[in-house]
């Protein structure tokens, strides 16, 4: 007998439990799309606080652009933090941005910036920290102002550049630039090369060709020479405003008249300068200098002597560094020693300033620093020259930026030859750490191998925004970038 069930029951059950998977899944749906919904609202938040905190870095960035030593944003007198209201184009409130800075400390052009970025609602913020530097012109291994050649035996660690031409038969281990696209190099004659040229033959040919160099010229294009100029060379580019190293010494005499480091006049042939590692120095009067020897003559170079003393006479001993930490002589100066944590700015210059007066500073023994990591700076700056004396350190170090604001770095030529200069025509290294900044035409060697030998020239990466104290810097200098951190 054929029997019939009933299976309605059977299909309520099913309904409910695909309704309620179906409920089920769209309560997730929904509260998925809450959650992805407040999740970019919060992510929007968050990148709107972000974008107001760097919006309060590039406000004070262009605030400085227009008054670059304001660090309290143009109230005077408060220490802040500084608030500002950001609204969008549309003027409508986004929130605001409040800014912590904090000054350069002594000695130094860096300013920290740390820039919150606050929504309107209060509930997102975001730090960013910057620090912001103008850069000094110790940024350079050597800068000249006028044609420069760097001869072979010259290696360069750091940036180089000339506001005319410059020759370069040596190895530079970073860029090398001229303001010029091509100029008369004076050691040869024949047409106009490269602002930046070089007479070292082509691998694997050795050797220099001292003659015109067509590959070096205009009418060529310009080859990749990494084996002089290991990070290139770039011409023509912007002029450096030399005039920014060359600040009236007249305002660096008065910060050293004022904290007790002036010396007028020795009456003699000038000050011979001893630093200590003590933070002292001794000071002597130079009172006869090396005689040139028989047939040792001035070949015709400007101010041509033997810039070495013969004999002194002490004039102070165990002399603290002034407060200002900025040493002015009103004459002739040579210097040697070692520094232990100092910052010192040594200059020497004559007034009225008349060429035919102006005052320079030899260094013809050791001047060192005993920390590199930016603890000591010296810089030499003079009317005239820097010199190397004929009677000086066969391998001499310089620790210091050197500075010939009217004339040039470098070494007299002493001509070799029986009965003429022989006894100190021939030397064998200079090494310079810090920076040279020459008016004139640059040199510690010359052609025929007097002088010194090698030459190696580094830059102190230190003093490129930490500089000694009173060391010029252009008013032309803008901010750039240092570190950018968020917090």
């Amino acid at each position: 007998m054929m029997q019939i069930f009933n299976k309605k029951g059977i299909l309520t059950i099913q309904v409910l439990i695909f309704g309620s998977a179906a409920i089920m899944l769209s309560v997730g749906l929904v509260y998925w799309a809450s959650v992805a919904m407040n999740s970019a609202q919060i992510i929007v938040s968050q990148s709107t606080a972000f974008s107001i905190s760097e919006a309060g870095i590039e406000y004070y960035k262009w605030h400085l652009a227009h008054n670059q030593t304001d660090f309290q944003d143009g109230t005077g007198t408060s220490t802040g933090p500084y608030v500002h209201d950001f609204y969008d184009k549309d003027g409508v409130l986004l929130g605001n941005f409040s800014l912590a800075i904090t000054p350069p400390p002594a000695n130094s052009t860096v300013v920290t910036i740390i820039s919150t970025g606050t929504t309107a609602n209060g509930k997102f913020s975001k730090s960013i920290k910057v620090r912001l530097g103008r850069q000094s012109l110790a940024r350079y291994a050597a800068l000249t102002q006028a044609a420069n050649r760097f001869g072979a035996g010259t290696e360069i660690f750091g940036p180089v550049h000339s506001n005319n031409g410059i020759r370069f038969d040596g190895l530079a281990h970073n860029i090398v630039t001229s303001a010029v696209s091509q100029y008369d190099d004076p050691d040869h004659s024949g047409a106009q090369e490269f602002g930046v040229h070089t007479h070292v033959n082509i691998p694997p040919s050795l050797g220099i060709n001292d003659n015109f160099r067509s590959l070096e010229a205009p009418t060529s294009s310009v080859q990749n020479r990494s084996d002089v100029f290991m990070a290139g060379r770039s011409f023509p580019v912007p002029a450096v405003n030399f005039s920014g190293l060359t600040q009236t010494l007249s305002d660096i005499k008065s910060d050293a008249s004022s904290s007790g480091g002036y010396y007028p006049s020795s009456t003699v042939f000038g000050y011979n300068l001893v630093f200590k590692t003590n933070d002292t120095f001794d000071l002597y009067k130079v009172t006869t200098l090396v005689s040139p020897p028989s047939g040792c003559t001035n070949p015709g170079q400007d101010g041509w002597g033997t810039w070495s003393i013969s004999s002194s006479t002490l004039y102070e001993s165990n002399v603290s560094f002034p407060t200002s930490s900025i040493l002015f002589f009103e004459d002739n100066i040579w210097v040697k020693g070692k520094i232990d944590g100092a910052r010192i700015t040594v200059a020497a210059g004559r007034f009225p300033d008349l060429a035919a007066t102006n005052a320079s500073i030899t260094v013809n023994e050791d001047l060192l620093y005993t920390n590199y990591d930016g603890t000591d700076a010296l810089a030499l700056i003079t009317q005239k020259n820097i010199n190397i004396g004929f009677v000086s350190s066969s391998t001499l170090r310089i620790d210091a930026a050197l500075i010939a604001q009217n004339g040039r770095v470098g070494r007299y030529y002493y001509r070799p030859g029986e009965s003429y200069c022989s006894s100190n025509a021939f030397k064998s290294s200079i090494t310079t750490y810090g920076m040279i900044a020459s008016n004139g035409r640059y040199g510690f060697a010359y052609v025929g191998g007097t002088g010194y030998a090698l030459r190696n020239l580094s830059f102190d990466p230190n003093l490129a925004y930490e500089p000694p104290p009173g060391f010029p810097i252009s008013s032309s200098e803008q901010y750039a970038m240092i570190s950018w951190e968020e917090l």
